[in-house]
């Protein structure tokens, strides 16, 4: 029990008085008072948790004491001991509100009891009272906020890879399909789509996710260096090199290496790469053995190889070598319904990360950030989402007043419905396929790939359906995973 309780007892003998104070003060303070101003001038300068009275004593009014404390104190329990007429037991109940009496013939086994109960549902009544009125003051504000709960059966999933756009899903099925091959796969998107996270995706699904996965960024390095970093070098092969290295494609034997920004590579070390993808061998720089090499090659780039192709400044050669499975990642502006799904996996993520308690995002915030065209697609959203997170008061909401002024300038009172419909540099037809492939996926997913109801809710035959499934490359893993 709570030691702090503070109780007054009254009205009894001294003898009776000794006993109860003997056995309460074991778990409570205890204070002996007879004298009915005392006891009121105490209940207005302590905090008095119970007051227990005996009605026996005739020059004691416990009744009159306890209608008086119920008046000034109502929050102190009030207990009364005695023999009680009908009338006393009237005014004892409706008027001073006690909360339970004893008769005279009591036992202090009865008192202690009656205590400790009476205490205990007085702290229940209080954490029930504060704990109802913290749910009502969560309910309003996500009433004040609109805030759009996340629901995780809304999103699929590619490994670290989250989206729920058809655009998305059509990409990672294919992802999929390519991970169970050893073919080559080129990866083009822009600055921030993810590439490496479908490449780590692509190899965790591969058979070869026993092997390690080792990841390289070509930009911006001499042809030397690059060799080292991925053939390898014997010790004193050039300046520096002051110890022999293995180099990537030997160490991942077996495995898969990821070369991001491959459209940075010089002419004479595209000829090197496209040696060992045909032989399958490397030579480290100053060595003449020949290292024979199982590793399968996945690369990415921020701008089409078509493009560089076309201004002579990538082998075509190489480019087909590469291109076993092509994988083109659209830009966040794109497909814009993945905000809100990437947000909140983010704002989940990253709160713990800060270990941040953050209650949600608001519907506010969520509409700006599907007006702004995300430049630096998903990393900036990530960059966004952890500043907001920083800026956040524990146990709260992420709100407008956190986000970063050039999104918070966005105007929101243009029509969602109107964004969606416009035409954004695509023709008629495709803006019309485009709309027709996300309903039909958003009803699969609806369904749960229960293609005869989808066909009906869309009045479609059930082969008319699977056309169009096939026609948009849709697949059950657009499906609540």
């Amino acid at each position: 029990m709570n030691g702090t309780s503070l109780i007054i007892i009254s009205g009894f003998s001294d003898k009776d008085g000794v006993i109860l104070n003997r056995r309460l003060s074991k778990h409570y303070q205890i204070i002996v008072i007879n004298e009915p101003a005392e006891i009121l001038s105490l209940l207005d300068n302590e905090v008095i948790d119970l007051l227990l009275c005996n009605h026996a004593t005739e020059d004691f009014d416990a009744l009159e004491l306890l209608l008086h404390a119920r008046k000034a104190h109502p929050e102190t329990i009030r207990l009364l001991i005695g023999q009680l007429n009908q009338n006393e037991i009237h005014k004892a109940i409706n008027e001073a509100a006690i909360y339970q009496f004893l008769s005279s013939d009591w036992s202090i086994d009865q008192v202690e009891l009656l205590v400790n109960r009476a205490l205990e549902n007085r702290e229940l009544s209080y954490r029930h009272r504060h704990l109802s009125r913290e749910m009502k003051i969560a309910e309003d504000v996500l009433k004040k906020l609109q805030v759009k709960q996340h629901s995780e059966e809304n999103n699929t999933r590619f490994d670290k890879l989250v989206y729920c756009s058809p655009s998305m899903a059509a990409l990672c099925n294919l992802a999929k399909k390519a991970s169970l091959t050893n073919l080559p796969v080129l990866i083009q998107g822009e600055t921030g789509t993810g590439k490496e996270l479908i490449a780590r995706g692509i190899h965790q699904n591969s058979d070869r996710n026993n092997q390690p996965l080792l990841v390289h960024n070509c930009g911006g390095m001499s042809d030397e260096l690059l060799h080292s970093e991925l053939f390898g070098h014997k010790r004193g092969a050039f300046t520096g090199a002051i110890s022999d290295r293995l180099g990537l494609f030997p160490a991942a034997d077996g495995g898969t290496v990821f070369l991001d920004e491959i459209a940075d590579i010089s002419p004479s070390f595209q000829v090197s790469l496209l040696r060992f993808l045909q032989e399958g061998e490397v030579k480290p720089l100053g060595s003449d053995q020949i290292i024979k090499c199982d590793v399968r090659i996945i690369t990415a780039c921020n701008q089409p190889l078509d493009n560089l192709i076309s201004k002579g400044l990538f082998r075509q050669d190489l480019f087909y070598r590469l291109n076993g499975f092509q994988l083109n990642i659209p830009p966040l502006r794109k497909r814009i319904k993945d905000v809100e799904v990437l947000a909140n996996f983010l704002m989940s993520k990253f709160s713990r990360e800060f270990n941040r308690k953050i209650l949600g995002i608001s519907s506010t915030v969520l509409e700006k950030f599907m007006l702004y065209h995300w430049p630096g697609n998903v990393r900036e959203l990530e960059n966004e989402i952890k500043r907001m997170i920083a800026i956040t008061e524990g146990g709260a909401f992420i709100t407008e007043a956190s986000l970063s002024p050039h999104i918070a300038a966005l105007q929101t009172n243009v029509n969602s419905e109107d964004r969606g419909l416009s035409l954004n540099g695509q023709s008629l037809k495709q803006k019309i396929e485009e709309i027709e492939a996300k309903i039909i996926a958003e009803t699969l997913i609806k369904q749960r790939w229960n293609q005869s109801k989808t066909a009906t809710e869309l009045g479609l035959s059930r082969v008319g359906l699977a056309n169009k499934i096939k026609r948009y490359g849709l697949a059950s893993e657009t499906s609540v995973a």
